[in-house]
């Protein structure tokens, strides 16, 4: 006897606390099934306390897209390699990589006792140069008395503009040295050379030290201007004729953001590459606002064309076990909606929308869960 009342009142208890259970959780998103697995009950107030939307099959656009791949580089005249005009040994280097520098801001100093001879060779005939030109006059004032030979003109008139021609060339590699020639005809010689630097920018490479022998072969410097970068991409032979300029490119830098920054294509290349492929160069919008080095990776999508499917929202759609699915209203009886879980085939997705491939197999008024899918089936 006291065994059946034990029973009974473990059974009350049990009661009590189920009912208690079933008060506090009513407004909470627990779907109730009914048909096994293939039916999902949603009450009206748990339907609007999540913020659920129900919708239908949408006509959207969608891009086509060839995707691609580059890098971030600058044009050729903003890039420059610094080299000696003549050898010498590195005197002054006062940059490191990573340096930024100004056009015409002195980069390095070289020296070299060539500079000495060279400087030497013209003053003399710029010396020189003096005497035979009034020699060549003389001569020349001479001959119209007929009081020289036409052979000794001749040779004076030689003599004038060989060393013409040696004084030009001398001064033209004294510029191009750097060495101020009215410096050394003032008698001022030098054995050191200026390099100063051809564009402005930031130095990516020193490839020498101080002390070190440097021929004209070597680079010195490197520099690279980042004020103006573009987009150089590769894209393949069969794709090539879909490009057009001003088409829309979409890019990122997956090394270093998730960030998708836009371009326009600005020139398609007229030549294949070894790899078949060919050059597509791109202008960034918005350059300025973006710190881009050059050499970086991109990954991007050239927009060739646009069109239309049937879609739904992409937080309708949830993946389970790499499987599609959607919530199907099936019915709204009184304050309940009944939902059924359907499998769907998807297409691409495209900022908020995903193309639905089988789409064919609903009716226009079906009726989808287009918000709150997730906590229906994700759980």
């Amino acid at each position: 006897m006291q065994r059946i009342l034990y029973k009974i009142t473990l059974l009350g208890l049990l009661f009590s606390f189920y009912s208690c259970g079933t008060k506090e959780n009513e407004n909470a998103v627990v779907p109730s099934t009914e048909n096994s697995e293939e039916t999902i009950q949603i009450t009206q107030i748990q339907f609007e306390q999540n913020n659920m939307q129900l919708g239908s099959l949408q006509e959207q656009s969608f891009p086509s897209k060839i995707h691609v791949s580059g890098m971030i580089d600058v044009p050729p005249e903003n890039k420059a390699v610094v080299n000696a005009t003549m050898g010498g040994y590195i005197k002054k280097l006062p940059y490191l990589e990573g340096d930024v520098i100004k056009k015409g801001q002195l980069l390095v100093t070289i020296e070299n006792p060539e500079f000495v001879s060279l400087q030497q060779a013209y003053s003399e005939i710029h010396e020189r140069l003096t005497f035979l030109k009034a020699e060549y006059e003389r001569q020349q004032t001479m001959l119209r008395e007929n009081i020289t030979s036409q052979k000794s003109f001749l040779k004076a008139e030689s003599d004038y503009k060989t060393a013409v021609a040696t004084y030009n060339g001398l001064r033209a590699q004294l510029k191009i040295l750097n060495i101020s020639p009215s410096a050394v005809e003032k008698g001022i010689i030098t054995s050191s050379a200026p390099i100063y630097a051809p564009i402005s920018g930031s130095i990516t490479k020193v490839n020498v030290t101080k002390g070190a022998y440097i021929s004209p072969a070597n680079p010195i410097v490197e520099i690279i201007d980042n004020s103006h970068i573009h987009l150089e991409l590769s894209v393949f032979e069969k794709d090539i004729l879909k490009v057009k300029k001003e088409q829309l490119i979409e890019f990122s830098i997956s090394e270093t953001t998730s960030e998708t920054f836009q371009a326009n294509v600005h020139l398609v290349g007229t030549s294949i590459e070894p790899n078949r492929t060919i050059k597509v160069h791109g202008h960034i919008e918005d350059e300025a606002e973006y710190h881009f080095l050059t050499g970086m990776f991109v990954e991007a999508d050239i927009i060739t064309d646009t069109f239309t499917a049937l879609a739904l929202p992409n937080e309708a759609i949830v993946t389970i076990d790499d499987m599609a699915y959607v919530l199907l209203l099936l019915k709204k009886e009184g304050n309940t909606y009944h939902f059924a879980q359907q499998k769907i085939d998807v297409g691409a997705r495209y900022s908020t929308h995903t193309i639905i491939k089988n789409a064919a197999r609903f009716d226009a008024g079906t009726q989808f869960l287009t918000k709150g899918a997730f906590n229906l089936m994700g759980e």
